[in-house]
């Protein structure tokens, strides 16, 4: 916290350039998407979306061929080309771009179940933000999660920000900070955090008695094996993804009393931090981001700045993107249609925003900072900067 975030993505960005291990002399690896297989709305099966099929073919692609050096200039060097079937593209970068955008469509989408949505959402708080899936994981999956990890590398390294919603304790774990059993169940799971807290602060045994009652009519309890019109609740509580477990051994058959009701608070708790931390997945997630990127280097990121780093800000600054426009041989920043530009862009609303770049420039969010803050007006940058606005094509017309 003591360092500027200018200051580490600076001391960041060299390493990264020191670390790349694909030179120019190596042709970049090349993927083949087919839009065809995941067209029909909804992506039929999981198998053909875009992030499986590349997963597919990067599999047997070392990872030390996808560590390039930052993108920079016109047309910056990215860890691998994507040809789509069917389709002309030129240059790489436009396609590179649509796939990034494709792929983080599908992660927040049912098709793929690595992501969930945090069960907070259901009740409007930290709505449309997204936990990994807090559940055993098959060797397929692992290798899914571990792809997911190496994503996150090379946008980094490609300077491309993700259009990912992910909640903060995604991002706390991701650089090795603790959770806070407070703070992020409740950003996780505001109704749990409620319930918890209910039985945490009851004070004697009616009020415990009318809690179970009415835990009861939400049919959560069952009636007590000693006197059975007295509903009570046993020590199970569902897991995120909806399955009923036992929070200790033959808990199905142990009543939560006076005696042991903090047990049943703290046991439920620990089961979400549990389920947050999702230790098998986030292993996967950090070694395939290990494998793009020196994993040193989050020990000075916040889990803000990483979240920075990699998804930009969720929100286009027009004020930063005015900045950072080249108006092109003929045209000035005070010509009365390009005052119309601006004035039109500054009635949008932020979606309106989000799909004006994603026209322009194939991506959804712009970079949090641009290099042009370390070197003069020459310096190189990266799609979408500088923006570039030309005069029409042919001299037919006003």
């Amino acid at each position: 916290g003591l360092i500027f975030y200018d200051t580490k993505v600076t001391v960041m960005n060299r390493v990264l350039n020191a670390t790349v291990q694909r030179t120019a002399d190596h042709a970049a690896p090349e993927i083949t998407l087919d839009p065809l297989e995941i067209v029909g709305g909804e992506i039929r099966s999981s198998e053909n979306s875009y992030f499986c099929q590349a997963a597919r073919q990067l599999g047997c692609v070392p990872s030390s061929q996808l560590c390039v050096k930052l993108a920079s200039g016109g047309d910056p060097t990215y860890a691998f080309n994507i040809r789509f079937t069917g389709e002309e593209v030129h240059g790489t970068s436009g396609s590179f771009r649509h796939f990034l955008w494709q792929v983080c469509k599908e992660l927040q989408s049912s098709s793929l179940s690595l992501l969930l949505l945090c069960p907070s959402s259901a009740v409007n708080k930290n709505k449309g933000k997204y936990i990994l899936t807090p559940s055993p994981i098959t060797y397929a999956e692992e290798q899914l999660f571990h792809f997911f990890g190496q994503l996150l590398g090379i946008a980094i390294r490609a300077d491309v920000p993700l259009p990912l919603d992910l909640l903060p304790s995604f991002w706390k774990t991701l650089v090795g900070e603790p959770l806070d059993p407070d703070v992020d169940l409740q950003e996780a799971d505001i109704l749990t955090y409620n319930y918890v807290k209910k039985f945490e602060n009851i004070n004697d045994e009616t009020e415990l008695e009318a809690l179970c009652a009415e835990i009861a009519s939400q049919h959560l309890a069952t009636e007590s094996p000693d006197c059975p019109n007295k509903p009570c609740c046993k020590f199970t509580y569902l897991t995120m993804t909806g399955e009923e477990v036992e929070l200790c051994p033959r808990g199905r058959h142990i009543p939560v009393g006076w005696e042991n009701k903090d047990v049943y608070a703290a046991a439920i708790r620990s089961l979400r931090m549990r389920e947050l931390q999702t230790p098998e997945c986030m292993t996967a997630v950090r070694a395939g981001l290990g494998s793009i990127i020196p994993l040193q280097l989050l020990t000075t990121l916040t889990p803000l700045e990483m979240e920075l780093r990699t998804c930009g800000l969720p929100y286009i600054n027009l004020e930063f993107l005015k900045a950072h426009t080249m108006y092109q041989v003929g045209l000035m920043e005070t010509d009365q249609h390009i005052e119309f530009f601006w004035s039109a862009l500054e009635m949008f609303t932020q979606e309106e925003l989000c799909k004006f770049i994603k026209f322009a420039c194939n991506q959804e969010r712009i970079p949090f900072t641009c290099p042009c803050k370390d070197g003069g007006p020459d310096t190189a940058h990266v799609p979408p900067y500088p923006m570039k606005i030309a005069p029409p094509d042919g001299a037919a017309g006003t």
